[in-house]
């Protein structure tokens, strides 16, 4: 059963150590309320799967700056040099992965799949230590699938079960890392009745989702 909660009550679930997954594109549906709660709250040593890390000062940035994480498998860091900063000192590790690659990985973590096959990569470095499958004669590269502790993720509109709409570009990532965490919180911008919301228009049925909380 979905539960509405304060941000404070939702990240107390979030423990030192957990990966998590964070929904967004360069801050584009990221959940700020949530991230902002994260870092009041002082978690240590987290492995932080996204797309990104954003700007200084902004959504995943945040959690860079304020030390939250040991880890970060992203396809992209270049917007936030502080990340650049930790990963060349020692002081973050860092794992780059194709954008399309790290969605596949997702949503294989969310289907229950094995892991997925790939010709992204092959003959590079990121060949280097995979296993290398060879399908009527082309190489691909077997990815292993990624789930997580805890989601964080956006949405638009849910209604009081969690069923979730998304406005636009800010869908981007969140559906389906809503699939590929054992826990999963959404940050809202608006709960109605139940029968409010157009079927057509539901993206993420409310059986995934566990902690809704209003943006504030």
């Amino acid at each position: 059963m979905v539960q509405i909660v304060t941000a404070q009550e939702a990240v107390s679930y979030v423990k030192d150590g957990m990966t998590i997954m964070v929904g967004g594109f360069m801050g584009v549906g990221t959940p700020e309320t949530l991230i902002d709660a994260l870092v009041r709250k002082g978690v240590r040593d987290l492995t932080l799967i996204s797309n990104d890390t954003c700007f200084p000062g902004r959504g995943n940035g945040k959690l860079v700056e304020a030390g939250c994480l040991k880890k970060v498998i992203a396809s992209h860091i270049g917007t936030n040099p502080v990340t650049g900063q930790l990963m060349n000192s020692g002081k973050l590790e860092v794992t780059l992965v194709p954008q399309g690659t790290l969605a596949e990985q997702i949503r294989a973590g969310g289907a229950g799949l094995g892991g997925i096959l790939t010709p992204t990569g092959v003959g590079t470095d990121v060949e280097k230590g995979k296993t290398v499958i060879t399908v009527n004669g082309r190489r691909y590269l077997l990815e292993l699938p990624l789930r997580a502790d805890v989601a964080l993720l956006k949405a638009y509109r849910t209604d009081e079960v969690g069923n979730l709409t998304y406005r636009r570009s800010a869908r981007n990532f969140n559906p389906i890392m809503a699939m590929a965490a054992d826990l999963v919180i959404v940050e809202v911008e608006e709960i109605v009745g139940i029968g409010e919301l157009d079927p057509d228009q539901i993206i993420t049925p409310g059986l995934f989702i566990d902690l809704l909380v209003k943006k504030s």
